[in-house]
Order: structure tokens, then C-alpha cells, then sequence
């Protein structure tokens, strides 16, 4: 045996054994050549046969019978750019005429297919031109997060969505939130997420567990109020809402001479020597402020509907964001609760117990991730679908992350925790962090 037959040996059981322990590894070094070579050898043949070809124009028939040749054949979408990514290969194209974003969309599964991918998604970026994102293995068996992430304010990674992407969390551009997941689905992980993604920010963090703080009291270093007494931390926080509005109010200086970009609308659009801090409050499980049991704790579950529902509808100029929690979300938890729904514009839902959740989560946004929601397996803990108001949703994971990891973060960043006068009352007891140890010397002390 030749010694270059040696070699070929060793690289294909090399590049077997990366496919198999190591795709990410196998994409870089082997799969995106493969790839984008069998992406442009097959592109003319898989157009076709999608039926995403054009038939040529009247013009172009004309000129082939005046000059007496063959008349020219279907045209396909002419190919933009071809850009290797980490995980996959996006491809630019532009739409011939007649062509529709629809049409890509709807033959994704078989371009997936034909071109051996192992997922395949499409865009329109602009008008006739739309961009496809094909994926070479399963980023979400093993998430890992890319180097470098976006670090506008008030925007979080907090997941990695199929297609190979970052999934954000903005709180400037979807000011509330809502996550179910059954119990064992991987809600508590993406929380932790959520929780250290904001530790580093110039952001309040409040809590509300209503089971006694186990899930959030360990990262309580960087919250400013943990309460599990709901109905006094709502109405202090729609009162804190409230003096945020007076301080925009008087920081308008409307009149002529004023610049419509300095007119305040909201907090950031005030100074930010003025600026009040953004506050986010979590709500772990909010089934349990809208249960009861008697006429005084209806009383008490209308009073905390109406309070997160006024902090919904209101709260986001003043820079109050909610992201609200829970196993089971249906309208079966009384007045109130689809209202407060309606004001939730990001929806995440893990594995859910029932399609009422599921229904509750995207039905009136997004009909068709209902079916994908309720179609998780119960092994893949972590896996969610994420939606929007424009209707569209992705299928998620958040990278594990245990509780030990996300304490860390909050005690590294604890130094940022803001205190609010209002939640005073409900700032975290904690025992102050030891302090490094000092090292051994290598020499005795003298003595006397």
C-alpha cells in the first residue's frame, strides 16, 4: 500500500470520525467545501425540479427564432451570493420575474433534500431578492453561542434559533414577554440565561417566585427586590411607573424653539445624567397569582391582574419590562388573563402539557407554531418555539447552563445592582461575598 493511500485512509476516517463526535468540527474543515460544491454543481437541476424556474420570456423566444436556434431553456433564480458561515451556507438570490418569496418558502423541505442539508430556511430581505440559510448539521443537539454577540442596551442572546443564529432577547424593540414549559421542559435554563445575559447591564432586576424564592433567591445578588408577597411589590412598582412618567413630564420642554429629537417620550430619550434605571421584573409562575380560594383572595388576584396589566400596557415608555412565566397559561385562570396575554409581544413556549397553552402562546399570532409547540419530545429538554406579532417563529434552544454558572455571573456583576426606594422593603438579605484570600508566603514570619 502506497503511502498516498495511506493518506486518503487517514482523512476519510478522520472526517468520519469528526461527522460523528464532532460536526461543528467536521463542517469547518470538510463539510463546507463538500457543500457549496454540490450547492452549485445541483442549483440549475433543484431550481427545476422545485419548480422554481421561470419559463423565458417572449422577447428571448423572438430572438432565438430570428436567428435560428434552439429555443433557450427555463431560467432559475440568479444566485446573489454564496457565504460560508460556522454552521452552513447562505445563499443570496434574486427572484426572475413572476417569482414569489412564498414559493422558496414552500419548497424549502425539498431544497433541503436535494441539496443535502440538514435545514433549510428562507427570508425576503427586499423586494425580489431573498435569502436562504441552509444548515450542515443540528446546532441545537449541542448549542454552543458564538464569540461575538450583539451588545446594544437592553438586548440579551439568550438561545441559538436552527438556522444557525442568535436569538435576542430586545427589550427596546419587544418591551414584554412571555415563556411557558412544563415541568423537565428547560424552562428554569432559559430563565438562568435571561437572568445572567442581563447581570451585565445598567438594568434593575425584580422577582417575583411565589414558591418561597427557590427558583431565583440564588441569583439574589443581583436583584434589586425578590418578593413573594405579589400584590404590595405590583402596586410599588405602578407607583415607581407612575413617578417615571412626572420626571418625562417635566423633562418635555415642549414649545417652538425645541427640536423634535429632543422632545422626551419615553426614558431614553431623557438625559442620561436623568435617565431612571429600566427595570425588568421577572414573574416565575403566574398561575399562581391568578388562583383563589375565597372572596378575599379574589379580591387579591384582581388587584395583581390589573396591576401586571397596567404595567403592560404602560410600563415600557417608563422603562418597565415584564417577561411573565409559567407551566399553564389559559384562559381558565380567570378575567384578565387574555388582556394580558394581547400585551405580550414575545412568545417562547418549551414543551407544553396541552394545546390550550400552546393555543394561548401563538395562537393568535402565529396558527401554525401551535402544532410544532405540542410536537417537542419530552428527550429534548431545552428546545422551544419562539414567535412574534409579525408572525413568524423559530425553533430554539438555549445553551445548559447550570445554577452554579448563572450565581457566578450574578455575584460578578453584583456591584451593578441598583436600589430603587420603592422596593426597598423587598431588597434581598444576603451575606456579603468573601473577600479573595490572601496568599501564603513562602517565608516564616520572624520572631521574636
Amino acid at each position: 500500500m502506497t503511502w498516498p493511500t495511506v493518506l486518503l485512509l487517514v482523512v476519510v476516517a478522520a472526517a468520519g470520525l469528526l461527522r460523528w463526535r464532532r460536526p461543528a468540527w467536521y463542517w469547518m474543515t470538510f463539510g463546507v467545501t463538500f457543500a457549496a460544491a454540490r450547492v452549485l454543481v445541483r442549483y440549475a437541476s433543484v431550481m427545476e425540479a422545485c419548480g422554481l424556474t421561470v419559463p423565458p420570456s417572449r422577447w428571448r423566444l423572438m430572438l432565438a427564432r430570428m436567428a435560428n436556434r434552439p429555443a433557450p431553456e427555463s431560467r432559475a433564480p440568479r444566485i446573489l451570493r454564496l457565504r460560508p458561515t460556522h454552521t452552513g451556507l447562505v445563499l443570496g438570490l434574486k427572484l426572475r420575474p413572476g417569482q414569489d418569496a412564498f414559493d422558496v418558502a414552500a419548497a424549502s423541505d425539498r431544497l433541503r433534500h436535494s441539496f443535502g442539508m440538514y435545514g433549510v430556511t428562507s427570508r425576503e430581505l427586499r423586494s425580489g431578492v431573498v435569502e436562504i440559510r441552509m444548515t450542515g448539521y443540528d446546532v441545537l443537539k449541542r448549542v454552543q453561542m458564538p464569540a461575538k454577540t450583539d451588545t446594544r442596551p437592553m438586548c440579551v442572546p439568550v438561545a441559538l434559533r436552527e438556522d444557525g443564529s442568535v436569538h435576542y432577547r430586545d427589550y427596546r424593540t419587544v418591551p414584554h414577554g412571555l415563556t411557558l414549559g412544563a415541568t423537565e421542559s428547560g424552562k428554569s435554563v432559559y430563565q438562568r440565561n435571561l437572568v445572567a445575559g442581563l447581570a451585565p447591564h445598567h438594568v434593575a432586576l425584580v422577582g417575583i417566585d411565589c414558591k418561597q424564592g427557590v427558583e431565583l433567591f440564588p441569583l439574589a445578588r443581583r436583584f434589586s427586590a425578590l418578593a413573594d408577597n405579589p400584590d404590595t411589590a405590583l402596586e410599588l412598582l405602578v407607583s415607581h411607573m407612575q413617578d417615571v412618567y412626572q420626571l418625562i413630564r417635566a423633562e418635555q420642554r415642549i414649545s417652538v424653539a425645541v427640536p423634535d429629537v429632543e422632545i422626551a417620550a419615553d426614558i431614553w430619550d431623557l438625559p442620561e445624567d436623568l435617565r431612571p434605571v429600566p427595570v425588568v421584573v421577572l414573574v416565575d409562575e403566574v398561575a399562581e397569582l391568578a388562583l383563589f380560594a375565597s372572596k378575599e383572595e379574589e379580591k387579591r388576584r384582581d388587584r395583581i391582574i390589573t396591576a401586571l396589566v397596567r404595567l403592560a400596557q404602560l410600563g415600557r415608555a417608563a422603562g418597565v419590562y415584564l417577561e411573565i412565566c409559567g407551566q399553564r397559561f389559559g384562559s381558565e385562570l380567570g378575567k384578565g388573563i387574555t388582556m394580558l396575554r394581547a400585551q405580550l409581544t414575545g412568545r417562547t413556549a418549551h414543551r407544553v402539557n396541552d394545546e390550550t397553552s400552546a393555543n394561548m402562546a401563538f395562537g393568535d399570532i402565529a396558527p401554525d407554531a401551535v402544532l410544532a409547540a405540542i410536537q417537542i419530545p419530552a428527550e429534548t429538554r431545552g428546545i422551544a418555539i419562539a414567535g412574534d406579532s409579525t408572525g413568524g417563529w423559530h425553533r430554539i434552544r438555549a445553551p445548559h447552563t447550570t445554577l452554579r454558572q448563572a450565581v457566578n455571573v450574578c455575584n460578578k456583576h453584583a456591584d451593578r445592582t441598583p436600589e430603587l426606594p420603592a422596593l426597598a422593603p423587598f431588597r434581598p438579605a444576603v451575606a456579603p461575598l468573601p473577600s479573595a484570600r490572601v496568599p501564603l508566603s513562602k517565608t516564616a514570619p520572624a520572631t521574636a
